[in-house]
């Protein structure tokens, strides 16, 4: 399939995205807040690559000069602030007639513009969706097909909120066995909430679940780990810019409170966040939870 694709977003990972796909000959073109809107009529495939929390935005914009068969590639990993949606669940409401597909998983833009092995998960429940992988396939990028949408899509947006997790315990001097010990309970929490909305449990353990909470949770690179760090050494907020973790956070406490699902990890981060407790306090109420199986 010669598909052309346009690249919504020119941040760090469009960037990347739209470097490597016409490194390896794609026909690709890429959108901004400040570009022309008609570079969206003739693509087959369209990457959304803006934060999560101005998808709703951007897609309303741009959906006048779409195609009205492109596919909708979603690449932000959150969740949407006050609707607790995930990001294909805002894609149906703005544009119902378009398929859909998310990709998601461990990759860095640095290692993907530098030409760095990167796998992650495509979920389409597209008849085409094997066309649409080998479109979005290169030499560096190599998609693993999935039909879980819901499960490719919380696996990357809860991971980040664990991420912040781990940051903060390496930040507040924990240690090593802390972080494993957060991200192997932040998986169990990941876990839960996802299964509660149907997803399959080989997603999470898969690139887009466990693959990008191991990657995420253990790199100065994440910007969700960073942030974290920032505050564990800060003992409070502090404000680093677009940080997908801090509004799916909040987001995530929510939606696990409406489900009545136990997100420890997920309730002090989000608490931290907001300011409503310290990071030492954070750390105290975890420390004294009751003794339990696992």
């Amino acid at each position: 399939m010669t598909a052309r694709i346009a690249v919504l977003g020119r941040g760090a990972w469009g960037s990347a995205l739209a470097k490597t796909l016409s490194e390896a000959g794609r026909q690709v073109t890429t959108w901004s807040r400040n570009a022309d809107d008609t570079v969206l009529c003739d693509a087959d495939i369209v990457l959304a690559a803006t934060p999560a929390q101005s998808t709703r935005e951007v897609l309303a914009r741009v959906k006048p000069t779409m195609r009205p068969d492109a596919l909708v590639v979603l690449t932000a990993k959150g969740l949407e602030s006050g609707t607790l949606l995930r990001q294909s669940q805002i894609a149906n409401e703005v544009l119902p007639a378009h398929p859909l597909a998310v990709l998601s998983g461990p990759g860095f833009a640095a290692d993907l513009t530098a030409g760095l092995p990167t796998a992650l998960t495509l979920a389409c429940n597209s008849d085409a969706a094997e066309d649409f992988q080998h479109a979005l396939a290169t030499p560096s990028l190599r998609p693993y097909l999935s039909q879980d949408l819901t499960g490719t899509e919380l696996g990357g947006a809860l991971k980040n909120v664990i991420a912040i997790a781990c940051g903060i315990a390496i930040g507040a001097g924990l240690g090593e066995s802390a972080r494993a010990a957060l991200m192997a309970r932040g998986y169990a929490e990941m876990q839960r909430i996802a299964m509660a909305h149907g997803a399959r449990a080989e997603t999470l353990g898969g690139l887009s679940g466990l693959g990008d909470l191991t990657l995420t949770c253990t790199s100065r690179q994440s910007r969700n780990f960073a942030f974290g760090l920032r505050l564990g050494e800060a003992g409070g907020t502090t404000d680093t810019g677009t940080i997908e973790g801090k509004a799916t956070a909040t987001a995530a406490y929510a939606l696990a409170t409406k489900l009545n699902i136990e997100a420890p990890i997920i309730a002090v981060v989000a608490a931290v966040i907001s300011g409503a407790v310290t990071v030492q306090d954070a750390i105290e109420a975890l420390y004294n939870r009751p003794l339990r199986r696992e």
